[in-house]
């Protein structure tokens, strides 16, 4: 049976975006939920790319913009053991409360976790990526991350599997991670200078032996190097994580930006840095900021005028994460949860949800095309919109329930994914709104308006005071963008 006609999710607010299908072996249904909620590039970047490479990405929100609106990811923490230290990682355990790196809250066993991805995999079917990415580093923990892809692989083969690294274990391992077919590698690289990586990292432990400064340093760099090289001869994608660092390597990474360019990485993904005193890192207490939305993006701009692929979408997951990129469901699937679960992997009942997302996305793209003019108009003037949105592509989201907005950067030509600001939850039952609002206006104080399914009066007001458009719609992002920009255009 096929899933339901996707033009109900563009005709009838009632359909929700496919983020929750329940599979039976003769049912497809779909579940709306209420809290649930780019890669941009260089426009001669993304006309080079040819179908296979476009096949390679369609289905990985992490390597793919479009993706990401559609298509879940998941995460399972079997790495434990890390080979280096950095100045903003503080890797946390049996922690519920916090979305970042290193962050989980429970460590499995490669057979834990293939039973986890198994019961997923029937629970929410557009799950197409399973990434080990800590809490550690993968491959610091080799037996167990490649025994974890195995066992995935063997029962699930429509799943792509991806690693990410630091790289310091990198060329070592690369013929075995093309042999278990996993084609998408990341590798977080903060510098290509060991004399700014000194600042960063305090030491690296390699051939077992531990090695501080200057020749840490310098050690991670080359083998960073090395494995890159190593990926692009094994024809294997491969995304460069880069901490952006105010004071530290904000100019530099402009160089990283090219090295990784010219060694065959496929996209960059510059990440702001989280340094919260509460997270205990030595960043968070030695008082060094992160960078503003406003310097990350002019960062991230300059790096895509080089044509590099840039990921401006990165959620900066937790190790244990599960569902679309922007929510976090890694608490319904606890293990005393998922343990108790049957696995309801189907693989036939999975492709016909995906040609569904498929067919949507077609639809999605018809709705563009409608409102993208004829011709290029030059010089027209940018604005920045915030979104809130479940997924799917759509203003789909009552203000109240977002914990994030999508920025979209609006002209006379398109609507383009340029970021995301993480907010808290504006409906608490009455608790902290008046704080929480003025701190959710500060967030977004630099666009020009809101696109929201539903807003209550209050804060309609409160926004509208603060200077911004509030545009309630339930349609195509881009295209509810595209009529307020030319609605509104001659007040830019």
């Amino acid at each position: 049976m096929t899933p339901p006609p996707s033009s109900e999710l563009l005709s009838n607010p009632a359909a929700q975006t496919v983020t929750d299908i329940t599979i039976t072996k003769n049912t497809v249904t779909q579940k709306k939920s209420a809290d649930s909620c780019g890669c941009s590039t260089n426009p001669n970047t993304s006309a080079n790319l040819d179908q296979r490479m476009l096949d390679r990405i369609s289905k990985h929100p992490c390597y793919s913009e479009e993706a990401h609106h559609h298509y879940a990811r998941m995460h399972v923490a079997v790495a434990p053991a890390c080979n280096i230290q950095c100045n903003y990682c503080n890797r946390k355990y049996d922690c519920a409360n916090e979305s970042r790196p290193g962050v989980v809250s429970e460590l499995l066993t490669p057979e834990e976790a293939a039973h986890k991805v198994l019961v997923i995999a029937g629970k929410i079917p557009q799950m197409t990526v399973l990434g080990i990415a800590g809490p550690g580093d993968p491959l610091a923990n080799p037996e167990k991350t490649f025994r974890t892809f195995e066992l995935i692989a063997d029962k699930a083969p429509d799943i792509k599997l991806c690693l990410s690294t630091n790289g310091l274990m990198l060329p070592d391992y690369v013929d075995r991670i093309k042999a278990l077919n996993v084609d998408h590698v990341t590798i977080t690289i903060n510098m290509v200078d060991p004399e700014i990586g000194t600042k960063i990292y305090p030491w690296v432990h390699y051939r077992r032996k531990r090695y501080k400064g200057l020749e840490a340093a310098r050690i991670l760099h080359e083998r960073q190097m090395e494995g890159l090289q190593a990926l692009r001869e094994a024809d294997i994608l491969c995304k460069v994580n880069s901490v952006m660092i105010p004071g530290i390597n904000d100019e530099h990474l402009v160089e990283v930006d090219r090295v990784i360019r010219e060694q065959g990485a496929f996209l960059h993904n510059i990440m702001p840095l989280i340094s919260a005193p509460e997270h205990g890192t030595y960043f968070g207490l030695t008082g060094q900021r992160g960078p503003t939305p406003k310097e990350l993006k002019k960062l991230q701009d300059k790096c895509a005028d080089s044509n590099m692929k840039m990921m401006r979408h990165c959620r900066q997951c937790r190790a244990d994460a599960v569902g679309l990129l922007g929510e976090d469901r890694s608490q319904e699937f606890t293990k005393d949860k998922f343990m108790e679960m049957p696995e309801q992997y189907d693989l036939e009942l999975r492709r016909e949800v995906h040609a569904g997302i498929e067919r949507f996305k077609e639809e999605i793209k018809l709705a563009k095309a409608k409102v993208k003019p004829s011709e290029r108009i030059k010089n027209s003037p940018k604005i920045l919109v915030a979104v809130a949105t479940k997924g799917g592509g759509i203003v789909n989201q009552h203000f109240g329930h977002a914990k994030e907005f999508q920025i979209f950067e609006v002209d006379a030509n398109e609507a383009k994914f340029v970021g995301h600001r993480k907010i808290d939850q504006y409906c608490q039952g009455g608790y902290g709104e008046d704080a929480t609002l003025e701190y959710v206006i500060q967030a977004i104080a630099d666009c020009k308006a809101i696109l929201v399914s539903k807003v209550g009066e209050c804060p309609k007001a409160e926004l509208r005071e603060a200077g911004l458009h509030v545009v309630e719609a339930y349609d195509v992002i881009e295209k509810v963008a595209r009529e307020f920009y030319d609605q509104h255009i001659q007040e830019f």
